[in-house]
C-alpha cells in the first residue's frame, strides 16, 4: 500500500531474505451494519486517504467489523435464559440473557469463576465464548464470533480483488486474554491468501530447535492492529 509517494513493487519482487514491511492505519471506515459491502466501504476509506492497494498487501481487520457486517449480534431483548444460565449469572453477577448467549456459543465451559472461559465452536479458548458487548450500538446487543471466519476472509479478499485488481491477503484479527500473562492481545482468528503457520520442522541447525515448531505467523501481523488501536491496518507487503 503506498500513500501518494512512489509507487510500490509486487511482494514477488521483494527479496525475501530482507522484506521491507510497513504498518498503515486505514482511517475513515464509517459503522458497519449489516449487509454492508466491506470491500466497498475499505476501498472508499483508502481512496480518501490517498492510499493505493497494491498485490502483496496484507489487509488486518478486527473480528467485529467482519461480524457487524455479517449480523454476527444478538438482541439480548430477544433472549430467554436457561436454568444454567441463570445459575451462572447469579454467582457472576451477569445478565443471565448474556450468559444464555455465551452458553450458545460455546462447545464447552472451561471454567466458571471467577471469569467464563469457554471453548467456542471454532475451538477457541477465550473469554466469554468470544461475546462482547464493547463498540456496538445499542445497550441490549452484542457481538458474536464470524460463523467461519477463514471463509469471511477469503470472501473478503476475493471481493477487495474483484474491485481493485490487486491480489491481497487478509487476517481477521481479535482481542483473547492468555493464561498466567497480564493484559490482552490480538492473534488471527481467520485468514485468507498469507501463511497461517511456518513449519521449521526437520530444518538444519540453527534454525531448528530440539522440539522442532511451528510458528503462528499470522498472529504477529494480527497483534498490530492492537499497537495502534485500530480495526483496519494494512501491511505492505509481508513475505
Amino acid at each position: 500500500m503506498a500513500k501518494h509517494l512512489h509507487s510500490r513493487s509486487s511482494a514477488k519482487e521483494v527479496p525475501a531474505a530482507n522484506p521491507d514491511v510497513r504498518l498503515l492505519r486505514l482511517r475513515g471506515l464509517p459503522e458497519i451494519h449489516r449487509g454492508d459491502d466491506l470491500s466497498e466501504q475499505i476501498a472508499n476509506a483508502a481512496t480518501k486517504a490517498r492510499m493505493q492497494f497494491e498485490n502483496g498487501d496484507v489487509l488486518v481487520i478486527a473480528q467485529k467489523v467482519i461480524s457487524k457486517a455479517e449480523g454476527a449480534v444478538v438482541k439480548l431483548g430477544s433472549i430467554v435464559p436457561s436454568p444454567q444460565a441463570q445459575a451462572i449469572a447469579e454467582r457472576q453477577k451477569k445478565d443471565p440473557r448474556l450468559v444464555e448467549v455465551i452458553l450458545n456459543e460455546s462447545k464447552r465451559l472451561v471454567r466458571t469463576d471467577p471469569v467464563l472461559i469457554a471453548e467456542t465452536r471454532h475451538g477457541y479458548v477465550c473469554a466469554n465464548a468470544g461475546v462482547d458487548h464493547s463498540n456496538i450500538p445499542g445497550d441490549d446487543v452484542v457481538s458474536l464470533l464470524p460463523r467461519d471466519p477463514d471463509r469471511s476472509a477469503k470472501n473478503l479478499a476475493a471481493a477487495l480483488r474483484k474491485r481493485t485488481g490487486k491480489r491481497m491477503a487478509v487476517i481477521i484479527s481479535d482481542t483473547f486474554g492468555r493464561p498466567w500473562r497480564l493484559g490482552l492481545t490480538n492473534v488471527a482468528i481467520g485468514a485468507s491468501g498469507v501463511p497461517v503457520l511456518h513449519d521449521l520442522r526437520g530444518t538444519p541447525p540453527p534454525a531448528s530447535f530440539a522440539l522442532p515448531p511451528r510458528i503462528c505467523s499470522a498472529d504477529f501481523p494480527g497483534v498490530l492492529p492492537r499497537i495502534h488501536f485500530s480495526s483496519l491496518c494494512a501491511l505492505c507487503p509481508l513475505c
